[in-house]
C-alpha cells in the first residue's frame, strides 16, 4: 500500500504541486488542505521564496486520514470521533475550557483518543487551528 498525504501550507508564499494525473494546485496559508498520494510522481515549486508546511501521511490500507481549516472566533466543541483526534492552533491561544483550564499557544497539539470527552474550545481571537482525525482502516464509529 502506498501513502496518503495532506499537505497545508502554514507561512510563507506558497507551493506550486504538480500530482502526475491532476491539474497543478497552487497552494497558499488560505488554501484549503490539499490530499494526494504521496506514491505518484509530484513535482513542486515555491512560490517565492520558503514555506512552512504541514504535513499529515498515513499509509493506505492500514489508516485513513482527515485534516480540517478552522478559523475561529467563537467557543467551539470538539468531539473525539476518531481514534486520534489533534488539534493544532497555527497563530493564536486556545483556552482548554474546564475546571483547570489549559492553554495550547500556536503549533501546540491537543491529542485526543477516541471516547475523551468533548473538550470546549475558547481561542483568544480570531484563531486558525487545523483538526485532524486519524483512523485505523475498516473502523465504523
Amino acid at each position: 500500500g502506498g501513502i496518503d498525504r495532506t499537505l497545508c501550507v502554514l507561512a510563507g508564499q506558497g507551493i506550486v504541486l504538480d500530482v502526475a494525473g491532476r491539474a497543478p494546485a497552487e497552494l497558499t496559508a488560505a488554501s484549503a488542505p490539499f490530499s494526494f498520494a504521496a506514491d505518484v510522481p509530484t513535482a513542486a515549486a515555491l512560490i517565492s521564496g520558503p514555506i512552512t508546511d504541514l504535513n499529515v501521511m498515513t499509509r493506505r490500507g492500514r489508516m485513513t486520514h482527515t485534516v480540517e481549516r478552522l478559523t475561529v472566533a467563537a467557543p467551539l466543541e470538539i468531539e473525539a470521533r476518531a481514534d486520534t483526534t489533534l488539534v493544532l492552533p497555527l497563530d493564536g491561544e486556545i483556552v482548554l475550557a474546564g475546571d483547570a483550564p489549559e492553554r495550547l499557544g500556536p503549533l501546540d497539539a491537543l491529542v485526543l483518543d477516541l471516547g475523551t470527552p468533548r473538550q470546549r474550545l475558547e481561542p483568544a481571537a480570531g484563531t486558525i487551528l487545523f483538526v485532524i482525525r486519524i483512523d485505523r482502516a475498516g473502523s465504523n464509529h
